[in-house]
């Protein structure tokens, strides 16, 4: 079992993403706590914490200073950063200091799933012990670097997944699945059945639309800008 230290300064986030954290088989919530502080001294009390998920923005201290002075303890828990802080500077301070994820908020269950999946992917494989293939470093790596969209069913192709994601994130507004079409050159049925595996993957979130007669209509929105 994976022992997971949940901080956020939101006790109210930090619920929902250890509720979210006890959904995935393998693994469990050893504690929360909001503050920098409050994080260090879990730290220091548990005799085992396996990964920390970790907010950037704390009262006392940031996310990646607690990881700095978890490092100088010793401390060489795993980290995933859980944060709404997008800047490049912050972004590259985390894989600096060995953030092996960072997951933007807001995201929804399926979002954080991927990213828990791919971590314990990782520890499986480190465990196994003995020396690595570049086929084995390979895939060490690429458990790193995790897609955090939806897994394809068959029949679907990544390159018009990614055409539709692309044209989400960059509006500046909701879009229904006939704009999506248009800026992307698929058929409007084909643009719903994408944007339906973004929004079951947490990535897109549906909105309605209601006009002054008939049924409202449905546009998406990439779930960063929420």
């Amino acid at each position: 079992m994976i022992e997971v230290l949940v901080v956020d300064d939101d006790t109210r986030v930090a619920r929902v993403n250890a509720a979210y954290v006890a959904r995935v088989p393998g693994f469990h919530v050893a504690a929360e706590a909001h503050s920098a502080a409050g994080a260090l001294r879990r730290l220091a009390e548990l005799p085992r914490i396996d990964l920390v998920l970790m907010d950037q923005h704390l009262p006392d201290l940031t996310g990646l200073a607690v990881v700095r002075e978890m490092r100088r303890r010793g401390r060489r828990t795993d980290v995933i950063m859980v944060t709404a802080a997008r800047d490049m500077a912050t972004v590259q301070a985390a894989m600096r200091h060995g953030a092996l994820q960072y997951l933007v908020k807001p995201f929804g269950f399926a979002g954080l799933r991927v990213k828990l999946e791919a971590y314990a992917e990782l520890r499986r494989t480190l465990d196994g012990g003995g020396e690595a293939e570049q086929a084995a470093v390979d895939r060490i790596f690429g458990a790193l670097s995790a897609p955090t969209g939806p897994r394809l069913p068959g029949g679907h192709s990544p390159t018009t997944a990614d055409r539709v994601r692309q044209a989400l994130m960059r509006a500046g507004e909701p879009l229904s699945a006939q704009q999506i079409a248009d800026r992307t050159g698929v058929s409007r049925q084909t643009a719903q059945r994408y944007l339906k595996l973004l929004e079951r993957a947490g990535r897109a979130a549906l909105t309605l639309r209601y006009g002054e007669a008939g049924r409202p209509e449905h546009r998406y929105v990439w779930a960063a800008r929420l």
